[in-house]
């Protein structure tokens, strides 16, 4: 009884440190996706903390930390722009509802089907994705506008924050874990900022992220067929985006952590949590994967993690913002220069010539149309590509082995399956005009497994019936003739 104590409290603890690193690297990330989306940063705070919380307490991966995203942000920019930030508080509620469907109709297990090749271009692809968005600290807005590269000493101590940064995130833990090694790393080198007077930019010059508690809002915009038209569009690639990136890092995290998480829950608190910051004047949001391997890296494993975190980020909106602002940006970034090095799936380098070619394209494709364009698509690129190399590798393995019996019958034993790839192949196997009356397919060793394998044996007999022979089916097994029952007449070759 007092071990179970004892571990509640480590595990407790644990998570709330945890959850303080992460909201310290939410404040930024936020900000930023803001800035990139075309709203106030308040909306991107809101979307955070409401997101971050309720898909802590509903969703279904513990552990797992929610927040406004980089993906969805270049997704509503158009929207903002065109329509005004009202209209996309109205498509992130429909988009929550869209997700609430996935869920309620168990569309999460289809995650299952993501090939690991696709994975490990995510990861990548994402990695890559975070290490380039932090290269815009190490940048400035000169007097004509444009942006510039820190030059001299200012760069000088940009780096140098960073890489202290990321020395102590590596080196603490091997010395002690008691508490996490990106905080210990984020208030060090606030300290040594402050008491060497050091000039590097801080929190506070990126925006202010002072706020109140959000209020309930109703998005003001006219409830009609029009704008139905307009905002089902975004919601629809939103939620999808949303879902993809949530489920992939909820798979990812169960790797990590060598738990199972539930995918169809998540569908569901993600969704709640997206309708929830629809109405209190959020941006939507989903997981994020380089806050969850944070949060993952630095002891947080239950949802007490993704509360404490966004608890942590309201009190840091409505009373921390002076105590936030003095934070060094370099510090930040080290912390997310970790998580990249992380997250980056290094083995799947060393792997690329050893594994099957198609594989390998695999990775690299989902990695650039990620890193190019966006999650969903990258995901859906990969998964049609792996979709289409397995079909092509099932369509050369269809044969036969032929015989003739003693009474003059021929019979083809088919190994493979029939389906849609591989009828082509099936059809090269027979010569109607040089066998002998009576036919007969063996099909033990292969399956009948959709409407183009009816279809392409109906042809078959029909070509053999022109020359007067008869065909005959043997050796079905009760799945494949309960695909030809439900075809009924539309199946036309004996059955023995």
């Amino acid at each position: 009884m007092f071990e179970l104590i004892s571990k509640t409290k480590d595990t407790l603890k644990n998570d709330l440190l945890s959850g303080l690193t992460v909201a310290l690297a939410l404040v930024p990330e936020a900000v930023a996706f803001s800035f990139v989306a075309g709203v106030d940063p308040l909306v991107g705070l809101y979307s955070a903390f409401i997101v971050g919380l309720v898909s802590a307490i509903f969703g279904g991966r513990p552990g797992m930390i929610s927040g406004a995203t980089g993906a969805l942000a270049v997704v509503i920019v158009t929207l903002v722009a065109q329509h005004g930030v009202e209209y996309l508080f109205a498509t992130v509620v429909l988009m929550g509802i869209l997700q609430m469907l996935a869920g309620i109709f168990k569309l999460g297990k289809f995650a299952r089907l993501i090939p690991h090749s696709v994975m490990l271009g995510f990861v990548n692809g994402l990695a890559i994705v975070i290490f380039l968005a932090q290269l815009a600290q190490f940048k400035f807005m000169d007097a004509a506008g444009s942006e510039q590269w820190l030059q001299g000493k200012n760069m000088g101590i940009m780096v140098g924050l960073v890489l202290l940064t990321m020395a102590i995130i590596y080196f603490l833990p091997k010395l002690t874990k008691a508490i996490p090694s990106s905080l210990v790393a984020i208030a060090s080198v606030t300290g040594i900022v402050y008491l060497l007077g050091l000039d590097t930019k801080t929190v506070s010059d990126l925006a202010s992220v002072s706020g109140g508690l959000p209020t309930f809002h109703l998005p003001s915009i006219p409830l009609n067929l029009e704008t139905l038209k307009i905002i089902f569009p975004y919601a629809a690639i939103m939620a999808a985006v949303g879902l993809i990136e949530s489920l992939m890092t909820l798979q990812l995290i169960d790797e990590i952590t060598e738990t199972r998480g539930r995918a169809n829950r998540e569908c569901l608190g993600q969704g709640l949590a997206n309708i929830a910051t629809g109405f209190f004047g959020g941006m939507g949001g989903c997981a994020m994967i380089g806050q969850s391997m944070i949060n993952v890296n630095s002891g947080g494993r239950g949802r007490a993690s993704g509360i404490s975190a966004s608890l942590f980020l309201l009190f840091f909106i409505m009373a921390g913002s002076t105590i936030i602002g003095f934070i060094p940006v370099a510090a930040l970034v080290g912390v997310m220069f970790t998580v990249v090095i992380g997250t980056f799936a290094w083995s799947s380098v060393k792997v690329l010539g050893k594994i099957p070619k198609s594989d390998a394209l695999v990775i690299v494709l989902v990695s650039t149309v990620t890193v190019f364009t966006d999650l969903a698509m990258a995901v859906f690129c990969g998964v049609i590509v792996s979709a289409l190399v397995f079909a092509w590798k099932k369509s050369e393995r269809i044969n036969s082995e032929e015989y003739i019996d003693d009474k003059g019958h021929k019979h083809y034993q088919i190994s493979g399956p029939l389906f849609f790839g591989s009828v082509q192949s099936f059809q090269e196997l027979f010569s109607p005009k040089n066998d002998p009356q009576r036919v007969y397919l063996d099909f033990k060793d292969s399956r009948v497994c959709d409407y183009s394998s009816l279809e392409v044996i109906n042809n078959l007999v029909e070509k053999y019936k022109k020359h007067e022979k008869e065909v005959y089916i043997k050796n079905l097994n009760p799945d494949c003739q309960n695909v030809i029952a439900k075809a009924g007449n539309m199946f036309t070759a004996k059955m023995v």
